[in-house]
This record gives C-alpha cells, structure tokens and sequence, in this order.
C-alpha cells in the first residue's frame, strides 16, 4: 500500500485542530534502501584534479624517493670497491721523476796552493726518474679474504638498499590509503551537511506555518555550522595528507591530485606463511646475517696477519747528475754523471713481535663476530614480535571491519528513517541530529578501521619482503 496513502488515512482520522497545525511540507521521495559512496569518489567540495593511482605513486617513488636515491649510490659504491686491486691481489706501478737546479757559490783550498779557488754562481742541476712496481705474492691470504670481504659488504649495501626500498613503498602505500580516507572523511561530512540542510529547509517550514519555534531553525543552523567547521578542518587533513604523499613521491608538495584506487583488505594473509616468509625474506634479516660473514673475514684478516709477506719488488731507473761546481786543479770544469737500468728483487717480512697487538686485534674481532651474532637474533626477534603484533592487529580489524560494514547500512537507513518521521512532525530535531551524528560517527569509524586494517596488511607485506613485488592496486 503506497506510503501517502497511509499518511492520508492518518490525517483523515486525526482530530480537527490537529489538520489544522499541520505545515504544509515540502515533498519527498520514500527513503530507499541506503547505498555505499564509493571510495574514491571526489568530494563536491574539493577541487577536482588529475587522478593518481596507487601503482604510478610507487613508481614515481621508486624513481624520485631521496632515501631510495641515496641508498643506491652507496650501492654503486660498494659494487665498485669490489675490485682484485682494491683488495691487495694485483701490483702496483708508480712513476717517479725528480729535477732539481743548484746554484752554488764554491770556494776550494788546497795546501799546494796559496790562493783559494773561487767559484760564483756555479750551476748544477739533478735528474732523477724511475718506474717501480711491487707485487705482493703471499700475505697469508690475507689479499683472497679481503676479497671476499668486500663482496660480503656489498651484498650488505644491496640488502639495505631493497629494505630502503621496501619500507618506502610502504610508506607510499600508507601515504596514499591515508588521503583516500580523509578523502572519505569530508565525503561524510558533505552527506552530513545535506542532511542538516534538510534539517534547516523542513525547521523553516515549520516555522513559516506557525507549529515550529524560530529557536529550532537558530539550533539547526548552528548545528550546521558547526558540520561546516568539520569540514573545513577536515579539508586541511586531506591537503596535509596529499603533502607528505607528494614528498614521498620526490614531487612539489602543492601538486594536487585525485587517488585512483579504494582501500581493499585481502582476507587471506596467514600468519604461519607470514612468518616464514618474515624468516627467509627480510633484507634486514638477511643484511644481518650477511654482517656474521663480514666480521668473520675481519677475524681471518687479522690472523693471516700473523703470516709472513711476500713481495716481488723491480724497476727502471734514470740518474743524471750534472755538476759544473767542481774544481779540477784551478779549473772549474762540470761534470757529468748516468746511471741507468733494471733492478729487481725479493722483499720478505715476518712479523715476531708486535706488543701482542695482533692478540688484541683477534680478541676483538672474535668479540665482534660474537655481537653481529647477537644482532641477527635480535633483529629476527623484533621482526617476530613486530609480524605478531601486526597480524593480531590484522585479524582484528577484519573482525570489526565486517562488524562495522553491516551497522554502516543500519545507521544510514536510521537517519532516513528519521529525516522522514521528521518532516511528519513525528520526531523531535535533537533525535534527528543524534541520528545525524550516529551516522558521521559510524561513517568515520568505517574509515578508520578499513584504513587500520590495510595499514596491518601492509606491515605484514613489508616484513615479509612482498610489499614490492605486489602487482596491482592495493
């Protein structure tokens, strides 16, 4: 039976005074069942801007992100100290040439003669110029483990750089998920402030026909302008929150932008699959276990220290020697002097005695061995402890996200339902704006849990080092 139907049987049946207070209203479609906006849609009272998704915000960070930078030219470094040369295996040649000019003053006495020979000015001048090359043949090993050492500290570099990486998709994911939510915000609060609006429009009826006190319209108004504070405020969360996204991104921190793509939580993350992935996977799990290797190459470096050193040493050289300051009888006459050719050898050292610092060293390096250790289980602890958290985080979200997902519906048909028995003149204005209120609150509490939730899924992809190779929005 139509609902204005009913509503005439009622008036027909009610008392004559009663027909007479009643407003003359505005008409209104029968409320329908309550639909979900979706996420992404733009709120009316925001600019409208080019659309970002989520997988061109990861790109664009993964290019433009300073800290992603940054890692990769320490990453660069480390793979180019990665050289037999740098590690001791290969000779090394030097050039060296040295030209001197003299000018002397000489004076000569000889018992044979009276008089002193005297020179002025006398000029000289020296030659000197050589190629050297020394090779160091044994060392202890000590050349092969410094080797392998700096590959070690370059797996290390390439560890830290892809947890660099990681943990800064994870903050863009974040970044972005927090704008579609203050996005979702204000498009609650512009659905709260039409309801207000029908508030003021049905008040002002009442009004205009004399059932209604004016102190009703002044409570609606104030009521909507205090939804109007809301979302002014709530429109300076969105804009901060587009500004930390944007520096993420390595971008101008004004430029404006609509996100593409809603908060999705995947149902299906297992906790033991998490945390065997957390195990296996995590670079900065796997970067601890690489500085183990590190500090016991610095204990072997130590110990072939104590080994003798083996070099192979030659090279050519040139000695030209020009002397025109010397004394021949009363002559001054120059002379000149060449030497030149190979020259080649065996150079050894043992170390014998050194103040017992190589014990110190050794002891040191076994105490670091010892810590780096104690680092790798700690790390692995806290990256535990850091998956449970998250994962009961997780679980419990998706508990109250469905919870919360079915009385979203409840609170929206509520406000319609109250709305209508307002402009009946069936319901009181602060019942009306109770339901309002119930509604923004249910709307924002959605928001929040879908956003806390995702936020859990998220950390459980960046410990388990699946974060990156996620394909597809979010």
């Amino acid at each position: 039976m139509p609902r204005s139907f009913l509503l005439a049987v009622c008036l027909a049946a009610a008392p004559l005074p009663l027909l007479a207070q009643q407003p003359v209203l505005p008409s209104r479609q029968p409320a329908t069942q309550p639909q979900s906006k979706p996420q992404t849609e733009k709120p009316e009272t925001v600019a409208p801007a080019p659309f970002l998704s989520l997988a061109d915000a990861i790109r664009i960070g993964i290019e433009n992100n300073y800290n992603i930078r940054l890692s990769r030219q320490d990453e660069r470094i480390a793979e180019n100290n990665v050289t037999r040369g740098n590690a001791g295996q290969l000779p090394t040649v030097n050039g060296n040439l040295t030209r001197t000019f003299n000018r002397n003053n000489v004076r000569q006495e000889s018992s044979s003669r009276p008089e002193p020979s005297i020179a002025n000015g006398a000029k000289s001048n020296l030659l000197n110029a050589n190629i050297a090359a020394t090779w160091t043949i044994f060392d202890g090993f000590g050349m092969f483990i410094a080797y392998d050492r700096l590959k070690a500290l370059e797996q290390s570099q390439r560890e830290i750089t892809r947890a660099t990486v990681e943990e800064t998709v994870a903050s863009i994911t974040d970044a972005y998920f927090v704008v579609v939510r203050e996005s979702g915000k204000i498009n609650s609060i512009e659905e709260a402030l039409k309801i207000g609006q029908a508030r003021i429009d049905l008040t002002q009826a009442r009004v205009d026909v004399g059932v209604s006190a004016k102190v009703e319209v002044l409570t609606a108004r104030v009521d909507y302008n205090a939804d109007r504070s809301a979302l002014i405020q709530q429109q300076e969360a969105l804009r901060t929150a587009k500004i930390n996204l944007n520096n993420l991104l390595g971008r101008t921190p004004g430029l404006d932008f609509q996100p593409k793509d809603s908060i999705v939580v995947a149902q299906d993350l297992d906790r033991e699959a998490v945390l065997q992935a957390v195990r296996q996977n995590n670079p900065r799990l796997q970067q601890a276990r690489t500085n183990i290797d590190v500090a016991t190459y610095d204990r072997r470096l130590v110990r072939a220290s104590r080994f003798p050193q083996v070099g192979l040493t030659s090279g050519y050289g040139l000695n030209r020697n020009i002397n025109g300051a010397a004394f021949f009888g009363s002559q001054l006459v120059t002379n000149t002097g060449r030497t030149y050719g190979l020259n080649y050898g065996l150079v050894a050292s043992v170390p014998i005695f050194d103040g017992f610092n190589r014990n110190r060293l050794e002891q040191n390096a076994r105490i670091a061995e010892e810590q780096s250790k104690l680092q790798l289980d700690q790390t692995q602890l806290q990256l535990d402890a850091e998956a449970e958290q998250a994962y009961a985080q997780y679980q419990n979200r998706l508990q109250l996200l469905e919870l919360e997902e079915t009385n979203i519906l409840l609170a929206r048909e509520n406000v319609a339902i109250a709305l209508e028995r307002y402009r009946l003149g069936l319901l009181t204005p602060l019942a009306l704006r109770e339901a309002q209120r119930t509604q923004l609150d249910a709307e924002v509490r959605l928001l929040d849990i879908r956003y806390q939730a995702k936020q859990a899924e998220i950390v459980l992809r960046r410990l388990s080092s699946g974060l990156v190779q996620q394909n597809g929005p979010q």
